[in-house]
């Protein structure tokens, strides 16, 4: 096998200047080629970006409806949304998807979807680790990742992967490839494809709740009667381009874009048909819920739950399943049921563009780059085996409900201009400047009047709307926007041979807020050949979301180990301003780093220090409860304030500050060993985060959350070997001890066994490659080849019966135990 040359890595995010080395940068700044993440078992860009950096954190996600397929990412611990997303240096637009049930730092977050895009389009991933607001605006408070993507003009790749978890569960196909062709004499076309299909995992008990149904002879419920694990995920079809063409005169025109489409299928929890409220239950008494079908509730009294099996109590017998008036789902659900939710995921992408110099006039010599861009993600949920209980038994055929979409849509015009300006130094002073306009726009579509509709039950006691997730009504369907113009300016200049400063200045002016200004500064000092010095200071912000704005969404929490419907509203919603909502404004940041470069030979190595200061930082509120004063205080201003009576709500809210510090370790070092060329790196995250203010809706469980959720210590070792006709790789990684919890369950001090602090971690993942010519390689690998455990839930009584799980859903690796996986590639 023909062995490539190593290249310096030259990175295009962190500078308007002309690209520079990673060494000379004054800010860190990783890069990770598109090989090696390709070297992991999942096809997850999410999980291969986790294998690379140290700071990145994501986890599974099971029962959280939309966010199990598009799970929210942490860097620097803050929350995903926090974290700007590029590709080929073009900001991507958001997902349509808003985690509800995010972990505690990602509650109500609102991110890209990385996930869509497949490591076989890209040519390498530049992560700037360092705040760069003033430079690219928001989100950039954590950091910057941009994603670039291949652009040969020629050869390409095809793939086959497939791989289980050790369990022989999760099976995965993965077909992908990419091809290069020329476009014109000095243009090219890049073109990439995914297509995937995963089966869900399941690492489930029996609730003791179900079991008991069964041996008191209720022969409808299954075992296990909820399945918990990955959701399925089928029909996962991605494709991206790449295209640029040489216009002459030193210019050229770029295209660049995707198409991406999937199905995930994932569970609910198991409602019980002795104890469901608002379904089979009186919440208020326990009894057995009785509905007259004529109207008449005083023909159709509730029964008391006297017995395991209220299908053998004789008043039930005799007063609902002989009574055609008087109706329990117990006739139609005796064995309870379990909502089975599916998320219908497109996400679509263009930006065109053409960039060059400026040949005369007085900005020649400048470069310029004019770009129009659009992005739009589109959720579509739709459940099956649920019911909207207050329609009695006239439930859709299939017990399936369209419950609705949401779409986000971004559309972006920039200007950017690049000079090299003489001012009297040795080397000319990079001046550039730029103009932005974006508008983003959040949209809710209604779903099908059943899955929304309150039924001729709901004054019996029924509850309304499909459950597990409520339908959006007319009422919450609607289109919301927002606009945004920003300038900037951005200097950068050599004062002597070793001394590089640089400033950002950036104002941008939002049409719902108003404006913010921010700035950077930075610098980086050479002392010798082999060691620098630098360090940066930076304000940030982070614009909420038009649909952390305006999103309504019902769904089932679990509170205290029982579930109850909970009701997102507006923060300028009557029913959130009657809890304290009012009007969001950024979040503001305050960043201050410093550190050191020193490489000799083939040694490289960096450390950084970071403190990352957020103000007002904003996230969903924890489940408020509706009083009768609050139903008093509503009248007039909400529509039948009384049916609130009992919920519970929620809303987004500035609501608290956090301090985040960390430092940043990464080390490399090449060497010839075992006859072949030896390459190990080294990367180590250490990063704290504490609430300094925790506001007046964040609660102490919450605040625990934030401050130990992630693992403090996270660090990554890695070996790669290479010979003529063989290549490997071991890697280990390294998880600090962590706070374990489940699901969003706020009850972190109780015996019953929802939290705890968890010990450290390691896994160890392996490949082995062998090039059976210049084209064929054939690869076999694991993740967690040691099949190292997740942490458990305490105790059959208590949480590991309930959720019908095994382990915590918290943890910083896949709880699902090791998978292995064969590939093999075609090169061309």
């Amino acid at each position: 096998m023909k062995k490539e040359k190593d290249v310096e890595r030259i990175a295009v995010v962190g500078s308007r200047a002309a690209p520079r080395s990673v060494a000379e940068s004054p800010v860190p700044i990783d890069i990770v080629g598109g090989d090696e993440l390709g070297k992991n078992a999942s096809s997850d860009m999410l999980d291969m970006l986790q294998g690379a950096i140290p700071s990145f954190n994501v986890r599974q996600q099971p029962i959280s409806d939309a966010a199990s397929f598009i799970r929210p990412v942490n860097l620097r611990g803050l929350s995903s949304d926090s974290t700007l997303i590029l590709l080929n240096g073009k900001r991507r637009h958001r997902a349509s998807v808003i985690a509800f049930q995010g972990g505690g730092v990602n509650d109500g977050a609102q991110g890209p979807d990385i996930s869509v895009i497949p490591s076989v389009a890209l040519k390498q991933v530049e992560v700037l680790r360092d705040g760069a607001a003033a430079q690219y605006g928001s989100d950039a408070i954590a950091r910057v990742m941009n994603f670039v993507l291949k652009d040969d003009a020629d050869g390409g790749s095809l793939s086959v992967r497939k791989g289980q978890y050790y369990e022989g569960d999760g099976d995965q196909t993965i077909v992908d490839g990419n091809i290069g062709l020329p476009f014109t004499k000095d243009g090219s076309v890049n073109l990439s494809f995914q297509l995937k299909e995963a089966d869900a995992t399941s690492r489930s008990v029996q609730r003791p709740d179900a079991q008991a149904l069964i041996d008191a002879g209720n022969t409808s419920v299954a075992s296990p009667a909820m399945t918990w694990g990955n959701p399925e995920i089928k029909d996962d079809v991605t494709l991206f381009g790449n295209v640029k063409l040489d216009l002459g005169n030193d210019k050229e025109f770029y295209m660049f874009g995707n198409y991406s489409d999937r199905t995930g299928i994932g569970g609910y929890y198991y409602r019980n048909p002795q104890d469901r409220g608002g379904v089979y239950t009186d919440p208020s008494n326990g009894e057995l819920l009785v509905g007259a079908l004529d109207g008449n509730a005083a023909a159709c009294p509730n029964i008391p739950i006297t017995s395991a099996n209220v299908l053998t109590q004789a008043d039930y017998i005799a007063n609902v399943a002989n009574n055609d008036n008087c109706f329990a789902f117990n006739e139609i659900l005796p064995g309870g049921y379990t909502p089975e939710f599916t998320g219908v995921i497109n996400d679509t992408s263009l930006v065109m563009g053409t960039k060059g110099e400026i040949k005369d006039g007085f900005l020649e010599g400048a470069f310029f780059d004019i770009s129009g861009s659009v992005g739009r993600n589109k959720s579509t949920y739709n459940l099956v085996n649920t019911v909207n209980p207050s329609m009695g038994p006239n439930q859709p055929a299939g017990y399936e409900f369209e419950a609705g979409s949401y779409i986000q849509l971004e559309k972006a015009f920039n200007l950017d201009l690049t000079k090299s300006v003489e001012v009297g130094l040795d080397d000319p002073m990079n001046v550039a400047a730029g103009l932005e306009w974006r508008q983003e726009s959040f949209e809710i579509i209604s779903g099908e009047e059943v899955s929304w509709k309150t039924g001729p039950l709901r004054s019996q006691g029924f509850s309304a709307g499909s459950h597990g997730f409520a339908g959006f009504s007319p009422e919450a369907q609607g289109e919301n926007k927002r606009q945004s113009v920003a300038a900037y300016v951005d200097v950068e200049a050599y004062l002597t041979e070793d001394l590089l400063l640089g400033a950002a200045l950036r104002y941008e002016d939002f049409s719902s807020f108003g404006n913010t200004t921010n700035y950077k500064l930075t610098a980086q000092y050479s002392i010798n050949d082999n060691l620098s010095l630098r360090g940066s200071h930076s304000t940030g912000f982070r614009a909420p979301t038009v649909g952390q704005a305006n999103v309504v969404n019902t769904q089932t929490s679990l509170v205290s180990g029982e579930l109850v419907q909970s009701a997102t509203f507006p923060p300028t919603h009557p029913v959130s301003i009657q809890k304290g909502g009012s009007e969001l404004n950024p979040e503001e940041s305050e960043s201050f780093a410093v550190g050191l470069v020193y490489q000799e030979g083939d040694f490289f190595m960096t450390v950084d220090a970071y403190t990352i200061e957020v103000t007002d930082r904003l996230a969903q509120t924890d489940k408020i409860d509706i009083i009768q004063a609050d139903v008093d205080a509503l009248q007039g201003k909400y529509p039948n304030p009384e049916l609130l009576l009992g919920n519970k709500i929620t809303f987004f809210a500035n609501d608290f500050d956090t301090t985040t510090q960390g430092v940043d370790v990464v080390a490399n070092y090449s060497m010839a060993l075992f006859d072949g060329d030896t390459k190990f790196s080294l990367a180590y995250n250490y990063n704290s985060t504490e609430v300094d203010d925790p506001g007046s809706f964040t609660t102490g469980y919450k605040v625990r959350r934030l401050e130990e959720g992630i693992p403090e210590h996270r660090a990554t070792f890695t070996m790669a070997q290479s010979w003529d006709s063989m290549s490997m790789f071991l890697r280990a990684n390294y998880f600090g001890e962590w706070f374990a919890t489940h699901a969003d369950e706020p009850d972190e001090f109780s015996s019953y066994g929802w939290s705890e602090t968890a010990g450290s971690s390691f896994t160890i993942d392996a490949e082995v490659s062998y090039f059976v010519n210049e084209s064929l390689t054939l690869s076999v690998g694991a993740n967690n080849i040691f099949d190292t455990e997740a942490q458990k839930l305490q105790g059959n009584g208590g949480a590991y019966g309930v959720v019908s799980g095994v382990y915590y859903e918290s943890g910083p690796f896949d709880y699902n135990g090791g998978y292995y996986y064969v590939k093999a590639t075609y090169n061309f």
